[in-house]
C-alpha cells in the first residue's frame, strides 16, 4: 500500500499540488496565537513599491484600523515617494529598508503586502511565512508551477493568512455575477472567453550600462540567476523577460482566467494548448506579444484567454472582461465592478453597474475604493479565523493554468493533464525544466 508521502514523493510536483491543497481545504488552521483583536491595528509592512505597492499603501494608510510601519524596496526613490504618500494621508512616516530579509526581523510588522516582479512574489511571501508574518500577495502566485506547490506547503506550517490580489473576488457586483450563474439563470455554462488587449510600444534592445545608484540590481534580482544589467529592464519591461516575468499571460491574464474559473466551476484542466508568439516587433521582448490559450476540463466545460499586448482593437466592444456562454443567455463581465446579461441577439437584459470604477491603464493604483473590499476580507480574516476570497489553494490554480499556457507555447505542443492532480502527463525534460527554475546560490526558498 502507498503511503501519502511516497505518493506525494512520487507522483511529483503537480500532484504534490493538489494533494496538499486538498489538505489546504479539509484542515484547520493553527494560527498560533496570532488572530488579533477587533480594536488591534494591523501593522504592515509594504515589500516593492514602485508602482502597484505605492497604490496599494495610498488606499491602506486611509483605513484607520491598520499602520503601515515599513516600506521595503531596492530602489531607494520609491522608498522615498511611499514614505511621503503615507505620511500625507497619516501624518506618520514609516521606516525604510532596502532587504526584505532585514524588515522582516522587525516585531512591528503583523503582516506584510508584496507587490514586487513576479520572480521575487513566492519567495517573498514564504520569507514572510516563515517570519510568523500574514501575507496580502499580489497575482501572480509564483513565477513557475513548482513554486506554487511551495507556497502551499509555506501556508500549512506556518499558518499564515495569506490573501492573493485577486481582487475581483471580493468586489460586489462581480461577486453577484458569478452568483447568476451559479444559480442558472443563463442556464448551463459549457464555454466562456477571457482576454486582454493593449499596444504598449517596442522595449528596443538593451545596453549594458552601470547600475543606477538608486537602485540595488543584486537584491532586486534576489532569487533569479545573475544577469548585467541594462538600460531596458527596470522597472517596468521585466515583465516580458523570461527570468523575471511571466508575460502577458500572467501579468493582466490571470485575473480574468481566475474569474473565468470561478465562474465555470472548474479546477485543473484536462488539456491546454498555446499558439502566438512575439509579432510586433523585433526587440529583447521574449514572452508573447500574441497569444490564445484554450482549456478542456474535460467533458464538463472549456475556456479561452486571448492577449495581444501590441494590438488594442477591443473583443466585443472592450478592452478586457470575461463572457460566459450559457444555454440561455450570455453573461459578460468587463474588467469593473459590473455585469450585463445579453440575450442571443445581444440585447442587453440586465446591466448591474458601480459608481466605483476601475480606471483602465492606470498602473499605480487601478480601483483604489474597490480593493478595499478584499482588504477588509483580508483583515477579518486575520481578526477572527474567517475566510479569505481568494485563497492561497484557487489562487495558485488560477495561477498555474495559465503558467500551462506558457509552458505549451514553450515546448511547442499541446499538454494533457491529470484533472486530479494538476500534475502535466508524459512530462519530457524540457516540460520538467519549465515546471521549476534555478535559483541564485544562496537564494533557494526554504520552507
Amino acid at each position: 500500500m502507498v503511503s501519502r508521502r511516497n505518493f506525494i514523493k512520487e507522483a511529483g510536483a503537480g500532484a504534490a499540488t493538489l494533494l496538499l491543497g486538498n489538505l489546504f481545504k479539509s484542515m484547520a488552521f493553527d494560527t498560533k496565537g496570532s488572530i488579533m483583536g477587533a480594536n488591534d491595528k494591523i501593522r504592515i509592512g509594504m515589500i516593492g513599491v514602485n508602482s502597484r505597492g505605492r497604490g496599494l499603501a495610498s488606499g491602506l494608510s486611509k483605513l484607520p484600523d491598520c499602520e503601515i510601519t515599513w516600506i521595503c524596496d531596492v530602489d531607494s526613490r520609491a522608498i522615498t515617494k511611499c514614505q511621503d504618500v503615507v505620511k500625507k494621508n497619516t501624518g506618520r512616516t514609516p521606516k525604510g529598508e532596502k532587504d526584505i530579509r532585514r524588515m522582516l526581523e522587525a516585531e512591528d510588522i503583523d503582516a506584510v503586502v508584496i507587490a514586487t516582479p513576479d520572480h521575487w512574489h513566492a519567495p517573498a511571501a514564504i520569507m514572510a511565512m516563515s517570519a510568523g508574518k500574514h501575507v496580502y500577495l499580489e497575482k501572480p502566485t509564483s513565477h513557475n508551477p513548482a513554486e506554487n506547490e511551495m507556497l502551499i506547503r509555506a501556508a500549512l506550517k506556518y499558518g499564515s493568512v495569506v490573501q492573493v490580489g485577486n481582487q475581483r473576488r471580493s468586489w460586489p457586483n462581480v461577486t453577484a455575477g458569478i452568483g447568476e450563474i451559479k444559480s442558472g439563470n443563463i442556464g448551463k455554462v459549457r464555454y466562456a472567453k477571457a482576454w486582454y488587449v493593449n499596444n504598449r510600444p517596442s522595449i528596443g534592445i538593451g545596453k549594458p550600462v552601470a547600475v543606477p545608484e538608486w537602485l540595488d540590481w543584486d537584491l532586486w534580482q534576489g532569487p533569479a540567476p545573475r544577469q548585467e544589467y541594462k538600460d531596458n529592464i527596470v522597472h517596468y519591461n521585466w515583465h516580458w523577460f523570461w527570468t523575471w516575468g511571466t508575460g502577458e499571460a500572467l501579468n493582466n491574464g490571470t485575473h480574468f482566467v481566475d474569474m473565468m474559473r470561478w465562474g465555470l466551476g472548474v479546477d485543473y484542466p484536462t488539456k491546454v494548448d498555446s499558439t502566438g508568439g512575439r509579432y510586433r516587433y523585433q526587440d529583447d521582448w521574449e514572452t508573447p506579444d500574441t497569444q490564445m490559450i484554450t482549456y478542456q476540463f474535460g467533458d464538463v466545460a472549456s475556456g479561452s484567454w486571448e492577449g495581444r499586448s501590441c494590438n488594442p482593437a477591443p473583443v466585443d466592444g472592450y478592452p478586457l472582461g470575461v463572457m460566459f456562454y450559457g444555454d440561455n443567455a450570455n453573461l459578460l463581465m468587463t474588467g469593473g465592478n459590473e455585469y450585463k446579461i445579453l440575450d442571443f441577439k445581444g440585447a442587453v437584459v440586465k446591466e448591474v453597474k458601480s459608481d466605483l470604477k476601475f480606471e483602465t491603464g492606470n498602473l499605480l493604483n487601478p480601483s483604489e475604493a474597490l480593493d478595499l473590499f478584499h482588504f477588509r476580507n483580508w483583515f477579518d480574516a486575520i481578526r477572527k479565523g474567517g475566510k479569505v476570497n481568494s485563497g492561497l489553494e484557487d489562487a495558485c490554480i488560477s495561477t498555474q493554468l495559465v503558467q500551462y499556457g506558457n509552458i505549451a507555447q514553450r515546448v511547442g505542443h499541446s499538454l494533457e493533464i491529470d484533472p486530479l492532480t494538476g500534475r502535466i502527463l508524459n512530462a519530457d525534460a524540457e516540460i520538467n525544466r519549465l515546471w521549476g527554475r534555478k535559483y541564485e546560490k544562496g537564494w533557494e526558498p526554504k520552507i
